[in-house]
């Protein structure tokens, strides 16, 4: 791309206008940002200094050189009103939207796809390299045809953020979840930009760290233009950090939309599992080649499949003991374990723990043939994570069973897999609760649990057996009664698809806050020259 210098709502109700007041953060957080940045720029350097891209980095982050805004489409917005409204005051129609990592990316990429679809041109920003390299692929065409432009986000200093804006030329502003800066938030609102909060999240933990900047937070709380919170609970506790409840929607959260891809029924029957992995969208498509990976593959056609997906340190150690556990039993003695490390950092971290452990394995990187021998295989690729839900009857959710918060269950649920995630789960859980609910998620001593012909049964008192024994009982229960896992797995697809109508909520309240803004920008510039 060419460079160049420099609480619940119905969604229809008029939203509250923000007054022409910016709300400054306190002195001391501008001057600690100041102090900051020179050793931010440093901590850039050593964690990039060796990648391709480093110097692009930095450009970035500091505002020295952004990519070419994105180019206007031949696609109109529907609302005609909206459309008029909004370049009036601007020739410009560009959203500036930012998601920190690759989690956020996968959250809000199918609310960019309907932007997009809208006629918006979309800015988008990321803070972490897999953040960002997931942004690159997963919106590869829209870059190459100019509607959406990609950087690292800048960092919060006023007069990064100014060059910034005026190169950007935002209408708006979408962040992802919880990633609030306060000189951005103060730069937007006195430039008159919404900015917008969506697929809001607060646990309890986030909102104790932003009590402890108490100032701080409440300038953020003030200067954001709409919030879209996922559940009550966060809505409370952006209410407690200072914002206004007139501020405040909820609307459930963007995990539950999922963008599945085109995949044959991978659980008609046993006896047809296949899978067709396509590259073409991949992170690093240079790791594998596209193959098909079928029935035969796997040695027979009857073969319990189970997959560990975006695992971190700490939790293959316990997948592979599982694993070790299985393969003992001689119901089980053919189940073969895929492994999914969360970042290709750690590929051959992992292998090493698998060759360790004494398992026999075969790699996807190297593409190594599945037989009946293999018991574990390492999907050390990007970009293939639906297709290995898919393939598999049961799934393990990594970033659960060490305390990183949990990655988005919804994934495997999508594709009727039933989902085992451990007790870790406050970046997901009312997603959580509303898949265990239905018997489609299994976590130990979860309340909303229903169980499907549950293993439970078989302890009298399962509060008394620790966390990661009752995940195991559930896991060789499921891969021991492919039905019952089949039955959880499907109510999980239908839990999915009832929810979908998130995405159509998040979007409305979006368009309604940008064209609230857009005509009272141009009310006062016509205030402005009647005067």
């Amino acid at each position: 791309m060419p460079s160049s210098d420099i609480s619940k709502n119905p969604s229809n109700n008029a939203l509250p206008m923000q007054s022409r007041t910016a709300y400054k953060p306190p002195v001391y957080y501008q001057v600690g940002i100041g102090v900051l940045k020179p050793l931010y720029r440093l901590q850039v350097w050593r964690r990039s200094h060796r990648r391709d891209n480093y110097q692009q980095e930095v450009e970035q982050r500091f505002g020295k050189r952004y990519p070419a805004p994105p180019v206007a489409t031949n696609t109109c917005m529907p609302d005609a009103t909206l459309h008029s409204s909004i370049h009036a005051n601007n020739q410009n129609h560009t959203i500036w939207c930012h998601a920190v990592s690759l989690g956020e990316t996968n959250t809000v990429a199918p609310l960019l796809d309907a932007l997009l679809a809208r006629g918006y041109r979309i800015w988008l920003t990321n803070t972490t390299q897999t953040g960002f390299a997931r942004g690159a692929s997963r919106f590869a065409e829209e870059i190459a045809q100019g509607r959406l432009s990609h950087s690292y986000v800048p960092v919060d200093s006023p007069a990064v953020i100014e060059r910034f804006l005026t190169h950007v030329q935002p209408v708006a502003a979408l962040f992802v979840e919880t990633e609030l800066w306060a000189n951005i938030l103060t730069k937007l609102s006195e430039h008159h930009i919404p900015s917008v909060l969506v697929n809001g999240r607060l646990s309890a933990a986030s909102f104790k760290s932003y009590q402890k900047i108490g100032a701080v937070s409440t300038s953020m709380m003030k200067n954001l233009s709409l919030i879209i919170a996922q559940d009550n609970d966060s809505a409370k506790r952006f209410r407690q950090l200072g914002a206004h409840s007139a501020q405040i929607r909820v609307a459930g959260s963007l995990k539950w939309v999922i963008n599945t891809p085109k995949l044959s029924n991978m659980h008609e029957a046993d006896d047809e599992k296949a899978i067709d992995v396509d590259t073409e969208n991949s992170e690093q498509p240079e790791l594998v080649e596209k193959t098909s990976v079928t029935a035969s593959d796997l040695g027979r056609s009857n073969r319990p499949i189970w997959v560990a997906a975006s695992t971190h340190s700490g939790e293959e150690n316990t997948v592979l003991s599982w694993q070790q556990q299985l393969l003992s039993n001689p119901a089980l003695s053919e189940v073969l374990l895929i492994i999914v490390p969360r970042h290709p950092e750690r590929f051959d971290e992992v292998a090493a723990l698998i060759q360790n452990s004494g398992l026999s394995m075969a790699r996807r990187s190297a593409a190594e043939a599945i037989d009946s021998n293999t018991q574990v295989y390492l999907a050390d690729s990007m970009g293939e994570l639906m297709n290995w839900y898919a393939l598999a009857d049961v799934a393990l959710v990594g970033g659960s069973l060490v305390n990183v918060g949990g990655h988005n269950p919804v994934e495997p649920a999508s594709v009727a897999t039933p989902v085992l995630m451990g007790i870790h789960t406050q970046s997901c859980q009312s997603v959580v609760d509303k898949l265990a609910s239905v018997g489609a998620l299994y976590q130990p001593n979860n309340p909303f649990y229903q169980a499907i012909d549950s293993v439970e049964q078989e302890n009298e008192n399962p509060q008394s057996v620790d966390d990661k024994t009752l995940i195991y009982q559930q896991l060789k229960y499921w891969l021991s009664h492919l039905v019952a896992a089949k039955q959880a797995g499907q109510t999980g697809a239908q839990m999915t698809e009832q929810q979908q109508a998130v995405l159509g909520r998040q979007l409305s309240m979006i368009e309604k806050v940008i064209e609230q803004y857009a005509m009272q920008n141009n009310i006062q510039d016509v205030s402005q020259d009647l005067n």
